[in-house]
Protein backbone atom coordinates (compact mmCIF):
# COMPACT_ATOMS: atom_id res chain seq x y z
CA UNK A 1 0.00 0.00 0.00
CA UNK A 2 1.89 3.12 -1.07
CA UNK A 3 0.80 5.72 1.81
CA UNK A 4 0.70 9.97 1.32
CA UNK A 5 3.44 10.78 4.58
CA UNK A 6 3.27 14.40 3.52
CA UNK A 7 1.11 15.31 6.24
CA UNK A 8 2.15 12.41 8.62
CA UNK A 9 4.65 12.61 11.57
CA UNK A 10 6.50 9.54 12.46
CA UNK A 11 6.46 8.25 16.46
CA UNK A 12 8.94 10.65 17.73
CA UNK A 13 8.00 13.47 16.04
CA UNK A 14 4.44 12.49 17.24
CA UNK A 15 5.96 11.89 20.53
CA UNK A 16 7.59 15.35 20.64
CA UNK A 17 4.67 17.21 19.67
CA UNK A 18 2.72 15.75 21.92
CA UNK A 19 5.32 15.67 25.15
CA UNK A 20 5.44 12.03 25.93
CA UNK A 21 7.95 9.50 24.78
CA UNK A 22 7.79 6.87 21.85
CA UNK A 23 7.34 4.11 24.71
CA UNK A 24 3.83 5.72 26.17
CA UNK A 25 2.38 6.16 22.23
CA UNK A 26 3.29 2.34 21.56
CA UNK A 27 1.83 1.43 25.21
CA UNK A 28 -1.33 3.25 24.52
CA UNK A 29 -1.43 1.58 20.78
CA UNK A 30 -1.19 -1.72 22.80
CA UNK A 31 -3.95 -0.92 25.78
CA UNK A 32 -6.09 -0.35 22.55
CA UNK A 33 -6.33 3.69 23.23
CA UNK A 34 -5.78 4.06 19.74
CA UNK A 35 -6.27 2.39 16.40
CA UNK A 36 -2.36 0.57 15.65
CA UNK A 37 -0.94 2.88 13.24
CA UNK A 38 -0.68 3.02 9.68
CA UNK A 39 2.48 2.05 8.31
CA UNK A 40 4.62 3.07 5.10
CA UNK A 41 6.14 0.15 3.12
CA UNK A 42 9.36 0.01 4.74
CA UNK A 43 7.31 -0.29 8.45
CA UNK A 44 7.49 2.94 10.26
CA UNK A 45 4.43 4.33 12.16
CA UNK A 46 3.05 7.30 10.79
CA UNK A 47 0.24 9.37 12.43
CA UNK A 48 -2.20 11.96 10.76
CA UNK A 49 -3.89 14.98 12.10
CA UNK A 50 -6.61 12.66 13.26
CA UNK A 51 -4.46 10.26 15.47
CA UNK A 52 -2.64 13.15 16.85
CA UNK A 53 -6.26 15.03 17.88
CA UNK A 54 -7.03 10.87 19.55
CA UNK A 55 -3.64 11.15 21.56
CA UNK A 56 -4.33 14.79 22.57
CA UNK A 57 -7.90 13.45 23.40
CA UNK A 58 -6.03 10.55 25.80
CA UNK A 59 -4.05 12.92 27.27
CA UNK A 60 -6.48 15.50 28.38
CA UNK A 61 -8.81 13.04 30.23
CA UNK A 62 -5.65 11.60 31.59
CA UNK A 63 -5.04 14.75 33.05
CA UNK A 64 -8.29 15.00 34.47
CA UNK A 65 -8.35 12.09 36.25
CA UNK A 66 -9.17 9.06 34.05
CA UNK A 67 -8.01 6.03 35.19
CA UNK A 68 -6.33 3.71 32.32
CA UNK A 69 -8.96 1.41 32.54
CA UNK A 70 -12.00 4.28 32.39
CA UNK A 71 -10.04 5.62 29.12
CA UNK A 72 -10.19 1.77 27.56
CA UNK A 73 -13.99 2.25 28.35
CA UNK A 74 -14.33 4.92 26.18
CA UNK A 75 -11.96 3.66 23.28
CA UNK A 76 -14.14 0.39 23.10
CA UNK A 77 -17.12 2.72 22.56
CA UNK A 78 -15.43 4.65 19.81
CA UNK A 79 -14.76 1.57 18.21
CA UNK A 80 -18.28 0.11 18.49
CA UNK A 81 -19.78 3.75 16.74
CA UNK A 82 -16.48 5.80 15.41
CA UNK A 83 -18.06 8.16 16.19
CA UNK A 84 -16.86 10.55 18.86
CA UNK A 85 -20.35 11.72 20.18
CA UNK A 86 -21.41 8.43 21.14
CA UNK A 87 -18.73 8.46 24.21
CA UNK A 88 -20.04 11.92 25.49
CA UNK A 89 -22.50 10.49 27.63
CA UNK A 90 -19.98 8.13 29.71
CA UNK A 91 -17.63 10.81 29.97
CA UNK A 92 -19.47 13.03 31.54
CA UNK A 93 -20.47 10.46 33.88
CA UNK A 94 -17.07 9.90 34.28
CA UNK A 95 -16.16 13.47 34.82
CA UNK A 96 -19.03 13.60 37.41
CA UNK A 97 -17.61 10.77 39.13
CA UNK A 98 -13.93 12.12 39.52
CA UNK A 99 -15.49 15.46 40.71
CA UNK A 100 -17.86 14.20 43.31
CA UNK A 101 -14.39 13.15 44.12
CA UNK A 102 -12.62 16.11 43.88
CA UNK A 103 -15.14 17.67 46.02
CA UNK A 104 -15.47 15.00 48.59
CA UNK A 105 -11.50 15.84 49.14
CA UNK A 106 -11.39 19.78 49.30
CA UNK A 107 -14.28 19.35 52.07
CA UNK A 108 -11.96 17.21 53.59
CA UNK A 109 -9.22 19.53 53.21
CA UNK A 110 -11.09 22.70 54.51
CA UNK A 111 -11.82 20.53 57.57
CA UNK A 112 -8.19 19.77 57.86
CA UNK A 113 -7.46 23.44 57.37
CA UNK A 114 -9.54 24.66 59.67
CA UNK A 115 -8.82 21.66 62.88
CA UNK A 116 -4.94 22.77 62.08
CA UNK A 117 -5.71 26.75 62.35
CA UNK A 118 -7.58 25.79 65.37
CA UNK A 119 -5.07 23.39 67.25
CA UNK A 120 -2.38 26.49 66.20
CA UNK A 121 -4.44 29.42 68.12
CA UNK A 122 -4.69 26.82 71.43
CA UNK A 123 -1.03 26.76 71.35
CA UNK A 124 -0.04 30.21 70.68
CA UNK A 125 -2.69 30.87 73.39
CA UNK A 126 -1.37 28.62 75.78
CA UNK A 127 2.10 31.13 75.29
CA UNK A 128 0.81 34.56 75.56
CA UNK A 129 4.45 35.80 76.14
CA UNK A 130 5.67 33.90 73.80
CA UNK A 131 7.56 30.81 73.79
CA UNK A 132 10.09 29.51 76.26
CA UNK A 133 14.34 29.62 74.63
CA UNK A 134 15.06 26.18 73.67
CA UNK A 135 17.43 24.63 71.59
CA UNK A 136 15.55 26.04 67.93
CA UNK A 137 15.61 29.18 69.31
CA UNK A 138 18.86 29.13 70.37
CA UNK A 139 19.92 28.33 66.53
CA UNK A 140 17.88 30.64 65.08
CA UNK A 141 18.97 33.39 66.87
CA UNK A 142 22.56 32.90 66.25
CA UNK A 143 21.67 33.64 62.60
Amino acid sequence: MRLNVQDCLQISDLAKKLGITARTIRLYEQMGLVDPPRRTDGGIRVYDQDDVLRFKFILKVKELGLSLAEMQELAQIYKEHREPDKIMPRLVELLEFHLAGIRHKVTQLQSLEKDIVAYRQRILDAYPHGFPAGPQSEAESVK
